[in-house]
């Protein structure tokens, strides 16, 4: 008994002194890091990205991962949130804190092989974020478990607006306090499903009416990397869905039946020149009155219908059951954005056998 002791208390003893391993650094170009989203990859050292929802994931060996990361800093005062999710713990949500950003992503972890997933969870119009490096004891190459992609465009509701009070209510601090793209219904329909995930999705957008002051419409910007620089495009061999839902209407409003429907099917057909082979989602707004949801009813059914005829039988319809709009801004909340993502994963998973 007493060797026995003396042989952990002399472990003990080298534990204590054994040396921290030392932290290697790794350039954000690393192709261990797997990015997913609409990324500008012009200056492969510094990936850039506006839109919400992009993700970068990575697996690492250690007990720590820190990060460093680049804010624009938009009109000198934006201040993006980002979610980190370490292997299967709750994520949290943190902001940045000025241009330059060393962020501790995960530490004190037992040692061995674990995985971190990185989210922007603020919009395009909070400004840009850069991914410049990770620091840990070692990057291992990313082992990708995900079998379908998923597409979900829209306007605030898919970008997680107003739904996250966890830290400031609605109504104080800023706009963008209560933003969390990663908690929103698409990347839980996504991550439900075993599938990767891109937000193509933007405040105030409509089909053919943005509200906001806004002038622009979803058609117009959704070619773009980032959804506010036409000059920047998006390469759509980067990124092919199997599945995209449509989830526009709520800023357009009650508009001539024609109209609207006729720039739906317009719209439709641009999505078919991307992706020729996908599964087209047309949905109601969560968010929508009992007024608007009617009506959008009525016009997604006439378009399915048009698409049906004219031999495009993947097109299809999800109408949610309520209206989910509990969050800041009747916007739907956290709570909400999970029961929203219950309806329509369970809608898709039956649709695409998964």
């Amino acid at each position: 008994m007493k060797y026995k002791l003396l042989i952990m208390l002399t472990l003990l003893g080298v534990w204590a002194h054994a040396k921290p391993v030392a932290l290697k650094y790794y350039k954000a170009n690393n192709s261990s890091i797997h990015y997913v989203g609409r990324i500008d990859f012009t200056n492969p050292a510094k990936p850039k990205f506006w839109a919400p929802g992009v993700y970068m994931q990575v697996r690492f060996s250690g007990t720590s991962l820190m990060m460093d990361l680049n804010d624009e800093v938009l009109y000198n005062k934006n201040h993006n949130y980002i979610e980190i999710a370490v292997d299967q713990r709750v994520p949290y949500r943190i902001q940045t804190t000025g241009k330059s950003n060393h962020i501790v992503v995960a530490e004190h972890l037992s040692p061995g092989i674990h995985t971190a997933t990185i989210c922007k969870d603020t919009e395009t119009n909070i400004g840009y974020l850069e991914m410049v490096g990770l620091q840990c004891a070692k990057l291992l190459p990313w082992v990708e478990h995900t079998q379908h992609k998923i597409e979900f465009i829209g306007n605030s509701i898919t970008c997680g607006t107003g739904s996250d009070q966890s830290v400031v209510p609605c109504g104080k601090g800023v706009w963008q306090d209560q933003h969390n793209a990663y908690m929103a219904y698409g990347p839980r329909v996504a991550r439900m499903l075993n599938a990767q995930w891109n937000l193509t999705s933007y405040s105030g957008i409509g089909l053919i009416h943005s509200c906001c002051d806004i002038k622009f419409t979803m058609p117009d910007i959704f070619d773009r990397t980032n959804l506010l620089q036409d000059s920047l495009k998006w390469n759509f061999n980067k990124y092919v869905p199997d599945v995209v839902t449509v989830c526009l209407g709520q800023n357009d409003g009650i508009q001539d039946s024609t109209a609207f429907c006729s720039a739906y099917v317009k719209f439709i057909g641009q999505l078919r020149q991307h992706y020729p082979q996908a599964d087209i989602v047309a949905l109601t707004s969560p968010m929508g009155d009992e007024k608007l949801t009617a009506v959008l009813k009525k016009y997604i059914l006439s378009i399915e219908a048009d698409r049906q005829k004219n031999g495009d039988t993947k097109v299809h319809h999800y109408f949610f059951s309520r209206q989910y709009h509990s969050g800041c801004d009747s916007h739907p909340s956290l709570e909400e954005h999970g029961l929203i993502a219950a309806e329509l994963g369970s809608y898709l998973k039956k649709l695409k056998g998964w």
